[in-house]
């Protein structure tokens, strides 16, 4: 079940980062996780947060904003299990969702994204923060839709 997140389920999505970043962020050194980690109750207010939940437990969840999905993170005990893949046509079909912007070490989550039918469209140096972590920016092709 998708749901809109609450302020008291912060701590679950920090868990939930925590499990994905590690598996799934190795370029990352350990003080940007520190940072990134600490950050995330700022970050969470610019954004509209969605989780995927599973017999009662928050196990994947979203951060949208403007049409751009900030954050896409799946708890590691359920990456595979096609969680990413609800979450985004979620966003894509309910929140008008077309844009992606995604470290381009994170050749798994590229390649998700590729998947989804989404296309790359611009590179930058740094990412949000002004880090030395290269962005791609990616869009979602135009859909076709009957009027």
């Amino acid at each position: 079940m998708i749901r809109k997140i609450k302020v008291t389920d912060y701590p679950r999505l920090i868990e939930i980062w925590e499990s994905a970043v590690l598996s799934t962020h190795d370029f990352l050194k350990e003080e940007d996780c520190l940072y990134y980690k600490e950050q995330l109750p700022v970050y969470f207010q610019y954004v509209t947060l969605f989780g995927f939940e599973q017999e009662g437990i928050l196990i994947g969840f979203m951060g949208i904003a403007e049409g751009n999905l900030e954050m896409l993170f799946i708890d590691n005990k359920y990456r595979g299990a096609g969680i990413g893949k609800k979450l985004i046509t979620y966003a894509i079909d309910n929140l008008q969702v077309t844009k992606v912007d995604v470290n381009e070490q994170n050749v798994q989550a590229v390649g998700f994204y590729k998947y989804m039918g989404f296309n790359i469209y611009k590179r930058s140096n740094l990412d949000g923060e002004g880090k030395e972590l290269s962005l791609i920016h990616i869009s979602e092709p135009t859909r076709l839709r009957c009027i």
